[in-house]
């Protein structure tokens, strides 16, 4: 369903597995990202107004996601670390087209947090198949549901906008790009991404 191209190294539940403060916290702040971005586009292309509509409960789902893991730290008496550099976000920034006027800044940019949202649902679902922990097993399963739900809406949304062919057209090669990045990084379990 969300046509990555490079699944993500089985070894990695593992890695996050040993230290769940800092996975935990990367999470947060990711879901922080997620909520910001939102409200990026909304202050950016305010005569969208599908989009703005569209993206307005989801700042709220997002901010609520940040709390949700908060608590959850809280729960096992975590600290809530660091925010720390996202290098494949940064990656993927890279990739986006500059010039071309709003539209094409648009499409981009949605792309890109399709991207984000997909490559986290997959990340979320390894972690609900495969924690010791029962409690955030089932914690990050209802994570995975909404993750989907949030790269179905953004590339709905880029196909509105940029025209079905010319998202798919593009959103296949971020798809190519995103492989690269994923076979690049070194695997780390202190992050999402």
């Amino acid at each position: 369903m969300l046509g990555l191209k490079l699944p993500t190294d089985p070894r990695w539940v593992n890695l996050a597995e040993m230290d769940l403060a800092e996975i935990l916290t990367d999470h947060a702040f990711c879901e922080q990202k997620a909520a910001t971005s939102c409200i990026s586009l909304i202050t950016g292309f305010p005569e969208k107004h599908d989009m703005v509509r569209a993206l307005a409960p989801l700042v709220t789902e997002e901010w609520g996601h940040f709390r949700m893991v908060l608590a959850e730290m809280d729960k096992r008496s975590l600290p809530l670390g660091s925010q720390r550099k996202d290098e494949y976000v940064n990656q993927l920034l890279k990739f986006q087209k500059r010039g071309g006027g709003k539209n094409v800044s648009l499409l981009e940019r949605l792309l890109t947090f399709a991207l984000i949202e997909a490559r986290s649902c997959e990340r979320f679902r390894l972690l609900s198949l495969h924690l010791q922990d029962e409690e955030l097993k089932a914690f990050y399963h209802k994570f995975m549901v909404s993750e989907a739900g949030h790269y179905r809406l953004f590339i709905d949304l880029a196909k509105k906008y940029a025209g079905e062919e010319r998202a798919k057209e593009r959103w296949e090669e971020y798809l190519a790009y995103e492989a690269e990045i994923m076979d690049n990084l070194s695997l780390r379990g202190d992050r999402i991404h």
